[in-house]
């Protein structure tokens, strides 16, 4: 009875995980400087921050935030100064620990939990996943569908999130991928960096 709604869910979010975003560059630069534990661990934190967004869609809290342009406009301040301190650490990384000669060495990774914790603030805060979140569930998905539909809905989409940026995580973190991309040493680093800020600043300056 809801497989046509379903369908319709998975396609949009298809679009929306594959395209570049702040969850791909920090995962990309988690995967290629600490490995691909410290990326699968961000993609966790990432797909589990969907859980947060489906929840307060179902709570009617992204009704409250799309009605209230000052409350909208602070969480989007708010990810534009995270994604500005996350692209001005990359940047000063690739001062203090550059890569020579390409060489594939892991930098200390983050422990599991701090890496989990990047990944799931650094969605959690994306003002697009509230906007996307917000059309899914006033748009596509039906008010009548029943609750716990909805949360299946919900699962799936944090599960397929995941395991996009896991399955991203295993590539990037190929020895080979991982040496071919840092045989551009510390400017890897800073495109990662710059990536960041530009995000940011689109928040901040031009909305989303």
């Amino acid at each position: 009875m809801y497989w046509a709604e379903f369908f319709t869910i998975v396609i949009a979010h298809l679009f929306a995980v594959t395209s570049p975003g702040p969850d791909f560059a920090v995962v990309m630069r988690q995967s290629v400087r600490c490995g691909t534990r410290s990326g699968i661990w961000t993609s966790l934190g990432v797909g589990s921050a969907i859980l947060l967004h489906v929840s307060y869609c179902l709570l009617g809290v992204a009704f409250l935030l799309s009605q209230s342009p000052a409350l909208f406009n602070a969480v989007k301040l708010l990810a534009a100064v995270y994604l500005f301190h996350l692209g001005v650490q990359s940047i000063r990384a690739s001062f203090v620990r550059p890569v020579i000669d390409g060489e594939a060495t892991l930098e200390p990774a983050l422990s599991a939990a701090r890496a989990f914790g990047l990944g799931f603030v650094t969605n959690g805060l994306n003002p697009k996943a509230t906007l996307f979140f917000l059309a899914l569930f006033t748009a596509v998905i039906d008010p009548n569908t029943p609750t716990s539909i909805q949360v299946i809905y919900g699962l799936y989409l944090a599960g397929a999130t995941f395991l996009w940026f896991a399955f991203l995580s295993l590539i990037l973190g190929i020895p080979r991928v991982r040496v071919f991309i840092l045989r551009m040493g510390t400017w890897f680093e800073r495109a990662m960096g710059a990536v960041l800020i530009l995000i940011s600043l689109q928040l901040a300056l031009n909305g989303v």
